[in-house]
């Protein structure tokens, strides 16, 4: 059995959703940790196969000690080229580790829902990709220095980066599945009247048409993610 994928979550209820079922069906275990709660980090990526950091409702600007913690833990990934993958909180804490910026819209706009997804020249290898994604955010981030844009959408403009040949950073959400979609629903109804987001029903409608595409691009992700050279 392969070493396992460190897993990085911000809440009690949170899960590692697809990519985890994913992971699982790919014969690689999970370290699933909650440092929001108290868990600790490895000094080392020896034993582990990679890390992904998820999504949560805070911002990787928030004071909170474990924040700035776990931001400076993604150097011990980096250092090591062990493959790394942020995921949306997780991309954001990936680019403010690399000098970056993490903000809100300048117009105050946000993605809630699923919005189209171009991918660069440089993104094509990862390809092919979905044409919609599934979003929950309301800030963005900036491309750190040596950091290369994969794929950008139309209110921010970076939604997916690789940095070195093994850390990559997404600002959506592929993990997400329709269960998980009908519970942020409710817990999150209050967002969907901020600016540029969808409501509901729009979510599930967007599910059934881009969720097959979503899916099979995730998977042939994660098999090329956990191939990268160290």
């Amino acid at each position: 059995m392969r070493a396992p994928v460190l897993i990085v979550l911000h809440s009690e209820t949170s899960s590692a959703g697809r990519i985890g079922h994913m992971l699982v069906e790919k014969g690689v275990p999970l370290d699933i940790r909650r440092p929001c709660l108290g868990d600790d980090l490895p000094q080392t990526l020896a034993q582990h196969s990679g890390a992904a950091i998820f999504g949560g409702p805070m911002s990787a600007n928030d004071p909170d000690d474990w924040i700035a913690r776990e931001i400076d833990w993604i150097g011990v990934a980096l250092k090591e080229e062990k493959p790394f993958l942020g995921i949306c909180l997780g991309a954001q804490m990936l680019a403010k580790h690399l000098g970056g910026q993490v903000a809100p819209h300048p117009e105050g706009l946000v993605e809630i829902g699923y919005y189209p997804l171009t991918p660069t020249e440089r993104g094509h290898d990862l390809g092919p990709w979905p044409d919609h994604v599934y979003h929950w955010h309301r800030e963005g981030l900036t491309l750190p220095k040596g950091a290369e844009r994969l794929a950008t959408g139309d209110t921010f403009e970076n939604q997916a980066f690789r940095y070195g040949s093994t850390a990559f950073g997404i600002q959506f959400h592929p993990e997400v599945t329709r269960l998980t979609m009908h519970r942020w629903g409710v817990i999150g109804a209050h967002r969907f009247v901020l600016p540029n987001a969808q409501d509901s029903r729009a979510h599930l409608d967007a599910n059934l048409l881009h969720d097959h595409a979503v899916k099979g691009w995730l998977s042939r992700f994660l098999d090329r993610w956990l191939q990268a050279p160290a």
